[in-house]
This record gives C-alpha cells, sequence and structure tokens, in this order.
C-alpha cells in the first residue's frame, strides 16, 4: 500500500514528463513516458527507488533492471550506459532520486558501527561493486513513503525535510545495499575516496599513481581493489568516466572542442579517435544524433 501511495503523489505532482525538485536537498521526482535507448552517464552517489515501469543501467557490460521490485543504490561515481527502454505513455517511468550527501552518510555509518559496538576493520574479502540492487522491504518502503509526504506541504518539508532523508538513509544502510554504501562512506572508503578524487579532477592530468596514493595503497593492491569494487580496472574506468562526461556534454549542446578540455584530453584528434572507437560515432555525429535524457 505504501509503495502505491507513493506513485499516487508523484501521479499528483507531474503532469507532464520531467525531473523536478521536491523542495527538499537532494531529492527529486520524476516521470519519463519516453523509450530511451541506454546511452554513456555517469551516476553519482545516489538512490533511485522506482514506483511504476523499469530503468537500466549498463556497467561494463553487464546489464542491472531495477523496478518497484529492487531499487538501486549507487555509492560511488560510476560511468556507465543508462536507459528507459520500457517507459511508454501506458508505461510510465515513476519514481524517486536521491543523492546521497557524503557527510551525511558518513556521520551515519559511524554511529551505526557505534551502536553495533567497536568500530572494527571491515572483513577481508571481495569489495561490493558501486552499484548495488536491494529489494524493497517495510521499513525502506515505510521511510520513503513519509519523506515523499512532505512535497504537499511546503511547511512541513522545509522542518521535517532533513529528518526525514537521514531515516530513508538508514534505512538503505539496514538494507540489501547497506554493505555497498558502509565501504563506501565509512572505515574502508578508501576506493570511493579514490574515485571521488578524480570525479573532481577529470580536466587534469590524474595517474593511477594518483589514485591509489589518494587510497593510501601500492599500485598493485589499489588495482586488485579497484577492479573489485567497480568491475573495471583504474584505466579503463577513467577512460569510462572522462569519455561519458564528455558525451553526456556534447548531447547538451557543448562544443566537441570544450568538451574534450573539460575532461582533460589535450587533443582534440586523439579524443575524437577513442570517442569513436567507444561509441561507434564521432563527436560531432554524436551531438547531431542524441539529445540529454529527462532521466541519465
Amino acid at each position: 500500500m505504501s509503495k502505491q501511495q507513493i506513485r499516487d503523489i508523484i501521479d499528483r505532482r507531474l503532469a507532464q514528463d520531467g525531473l523536478v525538485d521536491s523542495g527538499i536537498t537532494g531529492v527529486q521526482l520524476f516521470r519519463v513516458t519516453e523509450s530511451v535507448r541506454c546511452t554513456p552517464a555517469v551516476y553519482e552517489p545516489s538512490l533511485i527507488a522506482i514506483v511504476s515501469g523499469a530503468k537500466e543501467a549498463i556497467l561494463d557490460g553487464r546489464s542491472h533492471v531495477y523496478d518497484s521490485e529492487r531499487y538501486m543504490a549507487c555509492s560511488m561515481s560510476m560511468p556507465v550506459e543508462a536507459g528507459t527502454p520500457m517507459a511508454s505513455p501506458e508505461n510510465p517511468l515513476l519514481g524517486v532520486q536521491i543523492s546521497l550527501d557524503t557527510k551525511t552518510m558518513t556521520e551515519l555509518v559511524l554511529e551505526t558501527e557505534r551502536a553495533a559496538g567497536p568500530i572494527r576493520s571491515p572483513k577481508a574479502g571481495p569489495l561490493p561493486q558501486g552499484i548495488a540492487l536491494a529489494n524493497w522491504d517495510d521499513f525502506f518502503t515505510d521511510a520513503l513513503l513519509r519523506l515523499v509526504q512532505l512535497v504537499e506541504d511546503p511547511g512541513d518539508t522545509a522542518v521535517l525535510g532533513e529528518g526525514r532523508l537521514r531515516e530513508v538513509y538508514y534505512a538503505l544502510l539496514k538494507g540489501e545495499a547497506g554493505e555497498s554504501a558502509r565501504r563506501a562512506f565509512g572505515v574502508g572508503n578508501e576506493i570511493a575516496r579514490s574515485i571521488e578524487y578524480l570525479s573532481a579532477h577529470l580536466d587534469d592530468t590524474v595517474t593511477i599513481d594518483d589514485m591509489a596514493a589518494q587510497a593510501g595503497m601500492s599500485r598493485a593492491v589499489f588495482h586488485r581493489k579497484f577492479k573489485q569494487a567497480t568491475t573495471m580496472s583504474p584505466i579503463q574506468f577513467v577512460k569510462s568516466m572522462r569519455l561519458n562526461s564528455a558525451a553526456m556534454n556534447i548531447a547538451s549542446g557543448m562544443s566537441v572542442n570544450e568538451a574534450a578540455f573539460e575532461v582533460g584530453y589535450v587533443s582534440t584528434s586523439q579524443f575524437s579517435r577513442e570517442f569513436k572507437r567507444a561509441y561507434g560515432q564521432s563527436p560531432r555525429q554524436w551531438g547531431t544524433t542524441h539529445r540529454p535524457a529527462v532521466l541519465a
């Protein structure tokens, strides 16, 4: 019932396709009725909960489909291909997109660790991937409903928004995607920290040694743990982040030269070669055949 109530609220708020602010920082509601095939995108740390329809994200060739049965938690910036291939006027995609604030998430991870006992280093073993899917549970569903209900009253939003958003964050940490989030925002977040550094310096020459230094690891150890967390080698990841960001900028109207320089390329010819190798079109062709998606 709670899920249907969330859908009804989004239906009332969004008569047309779009991504709209809820009035709560970092929380947006969306509606999509157009089928859009997967195209390059960059997922920032976020949570996406869908109450109608389905969405697809492709990471390193592997498809992740999430819908009203499973929500998506992205705990680190990740280069993906994303789309809404099943959306239609008869089957609209409706949901909530929530940015994960680093400061608040870190505070919550530490608080939950303290409540459970002394903080311990994470157990050895493979790192969870940066993208995790989790089944909706009652605690998460109820927390999300209480958050979304606020959008119908600006006064309630202003007074209660921050607290109810924090409750949704806590529900995420308690759910099936919690381990991935805890590793990104709490103890053992070295890989997430290196990705955050890269995301803030896409226009600079960032080497693998720079990223390993941010993580406090040797190059060999960093390479192994990075691939566990992202499924990609650091070199693949850096290139994908740069090209995906450039593709999104070009689709939004940025010139090819500007897009290349924006993500750290000093040679537009090299950028064009690598872009065409990745996407099968030159950057200029891409700009004429793609437009920005309502929802990345």
